[in-house]
């Protein structure tokens, strides 16, 4: 008899424990109910994150989405810690270098820009009004300035802001890899983390990640080409000596400052304030005083 209670108590507590994780709210848009969004929109107090990756090659070595994947596995993880609704992925962003490449996809800039604002948009008709981009694509560090800029072209009741990624406290791991720019140690070691599954380290050393400098400009001159002209193989750096214990300690920096974001925009009152306020002006500019 005692051998039979046990049992029962041990499914007793199974269940339970299954139900419990299924009560407990999802943080991915594409996985509430539409009662739930309601919920989750509220309890996030209408705060979601838009994870921003590409997809693009990665060395020899890593997948074609890593900054997509990297990107969602940190929001998703740093949304359950400060609740927030997590966009589906998202990858229209620029990557016109990459081009040469097999996998690239690489929209025009008016489809850029035009489906970016429709989602923000459409993400706002539905009750996110502080939506937080977060980058994972380094080729997104012109486009979403700019687009942040234009937010200012017409009266919105949202406000959009640009998560840039992670500033590593010291103490870590020493990153060896002085270029170290993309599918690198850095990058490889955190889809260890997040896509193990997907890193193909043996394959890491077959192509060369080495900036071959083909183009002599001043530094304070810029030319589209100039990645191509330094890493025509879209890739640089060492991405074989990456380590789980890099991965673990960039991905935990980098989850940390989503988190922090999520919260400093949940307590930001003053954005939209002075967007309206700024709105009205714009408007009115003689009206302004100086």
């Amino acid at each position: 008899m005692r051998v039979h209670f046990l049992v029962f108590a041990a499914v007793v507590l199974v269940a339970a424990g299954a139900a419990q994780a299924q009560s407990k709210p999802t943080v991915k848009w594409e996985e509430l109910t539409a009662g739930d969004f309601r919920e989750a929109i509220q309890k996030s107090r209408g705060t979601c994150l838009l994870p921003f990756g590409i997809l693009e090659k990665h060395g020899p070595h890593l997948p074609l989405g890593t900054d997509l994947l990297n990107v969602r596995y940190a929001s998703l993880r740093a949304a359950e810690q400060e609740f927030a609704v997590v966009f589906p992925e998202y990858y229209f962003g620029q990557i016109f270098e990459a081009k040469h490449e097999p996998g690239t996809i690489a929209y025009s800039p008016e489809l850029q820009l035009r489906l970016l604002q429709e989602t923000t948009d459409e993400m706002a008709r539905n009750g996110c009004k502080k939506i937080l981009i977060v980058n994972g694509h380094g080729g997104n560090e012109s486009l979403l300035p700019y687009f942040g800029q234009s937010q200012l072209e017409k009266r919105r009741d949202y406000v959009v802001y640009v998560q840039w990624g992670k500033e590593l406290p010291k103490g870590g791991p020493e990153v060896k890899d002085h270029l170290d720019m993309h599918a690198g140690q850095s990058e490889t070691s955190t889809m260890m983390i997040s896509n193990p599954n997907l890193v193909h380290l043996e394959r890491a050393a077959k192509e060369s990640g080495a900036d071959q400098q083909r183009v002599k400009l001043p530094g304070d001159v810029y030319t589209g080409i100039w990645w191509y002209a330094r890493f025509p193989n879209h890739y640089s750096g060492e991405g074989a000596i990456a380590s789980k214990e890099l991965g673990t300690f960039e991905m935990t920096a980098w989850i940390a400052a989503i988190s922090e974001a999520i919260r400093a925009v949940k307590a930001d009152d003053e954005s939209l304030k002075l967007q309206n306020e700024f709105y009205e002006k714009s408007w009115h500019p003689l009206a302004t005083q100086p």
